[in-house]
Parts: C-alpha cells; structure tokens; sequence
C-alpha cells in the first residue's frame, strides 16, 4: 500500500513538471537538476575571435536572444532569423532594445538578406541551406556552426517510447554536413564531432525536458512512459543520477575571396 502511494505521489510530481516549459530556449530552470559534460571545443570562443569592429553578422535560429546577447554583439550591425514564431515574437520584444534586426524566416533556402551582405554568420543548433548561407557571406567570410547530431539522446528516447520515434535523421553527422558544405563551394577549415553525456540528478528534470525537445521525445507523457520513468527512478536511486549519450559537432568553413 505505501509503496502504491509512493508511486502515485512521483506521478503527481512529474505531472507538474511536464506542464512546465522554457522562454526563448533558456534552460536555467534545469541547473542542477541536469548536467552536461562539457564539450573539446568553445563556440562562443570561436565565435568571439571572429567578432572585429566592422564585422556584420547573422545568427541564424537565434532562439530567445540568450546566447547572442552574451557576446555583447555590435548594435546596427548584428540581425537574427527566427522561425519559431513564440520566439521571434520574443525577439521583437527584446532584441530590437540592442540594436539587432530580426526577422522572420519560413524556409531555410529563401533567407531575407541581400547577397554578400554578412562578414559573419553564425549557427547554434539550427538547420540551414549551405548553398543559401554561402550567397549571403561576403567573399572571404565565415560560417560557424554547431550541430545536434543525429545520435543526440536516441539511445534515451528508444528507451521511453518503447522504439526508436524520433523525428530527427539518425544519419546526420559532421562528415555528412562537412560535404554538404564542400559541395555548396565552401572551404573547411575546421570540424570536431563529440557524444558527451547528459546527466539527469532527478527524473522531474527528464520529464521537463522531454516534453520540451518533442522531436526527440514525440508523444512523451508521464502517463505513457510512467513504467520506464520507474526503473529509471530506480537506477537514479541506485547511482544518484541518470545518463543520456548526446551528439554534438562544429564546423568552421568560410567562402572564397
């Protein structure tokens, strides 16, 4: 009987955390909770060697602004793409504050940009047309990206839905994306590719989480995956966490003078 109730009590819990959600794509919310091993590379790093005093940039899918806003990027110079409306009108909130252009974007091969019009352009986790990326670059600019591999936490998500529903291409990866890019007319200067691990200190935190990144956890409830939620209930109280195998990769590549 008390362990009945114990069980209906998790399930109350988790209930409410898979009614939470995030603003823009800030997980703070999370810390703590949920833990990643840190990447071999620094995007934002690579990103500021780049920054010059002249230089005009795009960051393309730049969610809330959250990250773009802690380069401290240069007013009137600076523009973001967004498709997800929630958070373009997020955007136009918040960014235009800081001297940054946004807009609106429906398809990754009709960008509304002028050719030649970037020195920078910028990508964290969001998909992109090489060859439309490589019209808008100035000769000699510069494309940095940073990828969600095709492997990011499926091992996970198998593990709760029972098979493998994830919407993402399992196939995508550095070397797939490298040649892409080589094809479209760019020069590689440089690629990494790493699986770091995910580590989830309580399975509130899971659950939040994977109602949010749905293309990965699609149809995940607490009711659904209740069984599998509990064993992972048990092995998190056996080790004191439990672990996802990401899939991360970064590519710098520029356009020919």
């Amino acid at each position: 009987m008390k362990e009945a109730l114990s069980l209906e009590k998790l399930k109350s819990s988790w209930r409410l955390e898979e009614e939470k959600g995030v603003e823009g794509w800030d997980f703070s919310g999370l810390d703590g909770r949920m833990v990643e091993e840190p990447l071999p590379w620094d995007y934002k790093q690579a990103v500021l060697a780049l920054i010059q005093e002249e230089t005009v940039m795009l960051d393309m899918g730049t969610g809330g602004g959250e990250f773009l806003l802690s380069l401290n990027p240069l007013q009137g110079r600076t523009y973001v793409t967004e498709a997800y409306l929630p958070n373009f009108e997020l955007c136009r909130k918040k960014l235009p504050q800081y001297g940054i252009d946004v807009r609106l974007v429906h398809d990754d091969n009709d960008l509304p940009f002028e050719d030649g019009m970037f020195d920078l352009i910028i990508n964290r986790h969001e998909s992109f047309s090489a060859g439309e990326v490589l019209r808008l670059l100035k000769p000699g600019g510069v494309f940095v990206t940073q990828q969600v591999g095709g492997q990011n936490n499926r091992e996970l998500s198998r593990f709760l839905l029972g098979d493998d529903r994830m919407v993402t291409d399992a196939a995508f990866d550095l070397q797939r994306t490298a040649e892409l890019l080589e094809d479209a007319g760019f020069i590689v200067t440089e690629r990494r590719e790493y699986y770091p691990e995910l580590r989830f200190h309580d399975i509130g935190a899971l659950v939040r989480f994977a109602k949010i990144i749905e293309w990965e956890f699609p149809d995940f409830s607490v009711d659904c995956c209740f069984e599998p939620l509990c064993r992972l209930q048990e092995q998190l109280a056996e080790q004191g966490y439990v672990a996802s195998r990401e899939h991360r990769f970064f590519i710098s590549a520029h356009k020919g003078v």
